[in-house]
């Protein structure tokens, strides 16, 4: 029956066409970017902060689809951070773009009722600012801003599927993600923020009683 399935609206399989995405933490995300959300690169790779996470709607609960996610300059700019008018200032072109790579949720592919069934958490993916990493983390470089992108795309299983590729996903970004890579928070009202709402930084917490 894939012959007759025909396109959605928007030329894309149905079986993504009507694929819906709610970012979780919304609130959260927003306060962060109300401030400038920092995402600290390391050469190790470290973990996002709010974590990217999002429940999905709108998928074939029967069909197979693969998760994933790649980050994408916001402009051609490198940047620094004023500290007596706590704010970013350009400074200059970016550096070459690094290796663009995309990170895959380990359980790609799965079936659209496992997807739809919980939250989707990306908290395995890390950033990195080392150009020769070869543990598969996304590779940023800081003082750059960036977008976060998520991508649901629908295995298909006819033989010459690659045919069909640029129907079969759909992608979505939502702004409050946005973020300037940094290899140490420059606002201080990041890190009191960061500190306050991640349940692991506890230990920095004033008055915190030990664990």
């Amino acid at each position: 029956g894939w012959a007759g399935e025909g396109l959605g609206a928007s030329g894309k399989n149905r079986r993504v066409c009507h694929a819906s995405a709610r970012l979780e933490m919304g609130s959260l995300w927003e306060e962060f970017n109300r401030l400038g959300t920092e995402m600290i690169v390391t050469k190790a790779g470290r973990r996002m902060f709010p974590t990217f996470q999002v429940k999905l709607s709108g998928l074939d609960p029967l069909a197979d689809y693969v998760l994933l996610m790649d980050f994408i300059p916001l402009d051609d700019k490198r940047y620094r951070y004023a500290f007596h008018s706590s704010s970013w200032l350009a400074a200059g072109r970016a550096e070459p773009a690094a290796p663009g790579r995309v990170h895959f949720h380990p359980d790609s592919p799965a079936k659209g009722a496992q997807w739809m069934r919980q939250i989707v958490s990306f908290d395995k993916l890390k950033l990195t600012n080392n150009l020769l990493d070869d543990n598969g983390h996304i590779i940023l470089n800081s003082m750059h801003r960036y977008q976060p992108r998520f991508h649901v795309v629908f295995v298909d299983p006819r033989r010459d599927s690659e045919r069909f590729a640029d129907q079969n996903f759909k992608s979505f970004s939502f702004p409050e993600t946005q973020f300037m890579a940094v290899t140490a928070y420059q606002n201080h009202r990041i890190t009191q923020l960061k500190i306050a709402s991640n349940p692991f930084a506890k230990g920095f917490r004033d008055g915190d009683p030990e664990p």
